[in-house]
């Protein structure tokens, strides 16, 4: 299964106009739109899931670049998620 990383998306993009997309080459499992918790708006981003291998590997290599909604569309193999550690932090001035 391929998880696919679907940036710079316009605020506008919606999943059905991804999904559509992707499904020229081949079966898209699921598509997610990542929004703001607080405001529900789309932060830009989101993700495919994609069952077969070689068809996200091709969605991947002609896809990056394209546009949709007037942006270039920044597509890769999405990274796992790491873990983001709790407090710390840079101290600037006398803030943190």
């Amino acid at each position: 299964m391929r998880n696919i990383f679907v940036g710079n998306l316009s605020f506008g993009a919606t999943e059905d106009s991804v999904r559509a997309m992707f499904e020229a080459y081949g079966s898209v499992d699921r598509v997610s739109i990542v929004t703001d918790r607080d405001t529900g708006r789309a932060k830009g981003f989101g993700f495919v899931e994609m069952s077969v291998d070689s068809e996200g590997d091709r969605a991947i290599s002609e896809l990056n670049g394209r546009e949709l909604d007037g942006r270039a569309l920044n597509v890769n193999e999405a990274r796992p998620k790491t873990e983001r550690s709790s407090g710390g932090g840079q101290r600037l001035g006398n803030r943190w």
